[in-house]
């Protein structure tokens, strides 16, 4: 798991801290095809930064799911699709089945470029 950090913005800086996190959990659950978090989990991922956790947090999966995985079809996402649910406090992530089979055999992930990044 090596991804580097990036001075380019803090939207950046905390989708690579939410991409390492979700590496780890993919680590410690390999039968995992979708990842439920709670949003105090991702406060303490974010070191207490309670912008990032509430209002920027969109901003964040917006360049979060952006990550990809090289696989036999291109690459690919990684996150296929996101809800943050307020009323239960937590994040749904589902994961793309190839990205997600590739990661686990070792391909690394492939950060966006955040030169061009919207």
């Amino acid at each position: 798991m090596h991804l580097e950090y990036r001075h380019d913005s803090d939207y950046f800086f905390f989708s690579q801290l939410l991409m390492r996190h979700i590496e780890s959990y993919i680590q410690k659950h390999p039968d995992a095809v979708n990842a439920i978090f709670d949003l105090r989990d991702i406060y303490e991922v974010f070191r207490e930064d309670f912008a990032a956790t509430t209002t920027n947090l969109e901003s964040i999966l917006n360049i979060a799911d952006s990550y990809k995985v090289e696989t036999l079809h291109g690459d690919q996402a990684l996150i296929k699709s996101y809800k943050i649910d307020v009323k239960n406090n937590s994040l749904l992530l589902d994961f793309n089945g190839d990205a997600l089979n590739n990661l686990k055999s070792g391909h690394p992930v492939i950060e966006p470029d955040s030169s061009v990044h919207e």
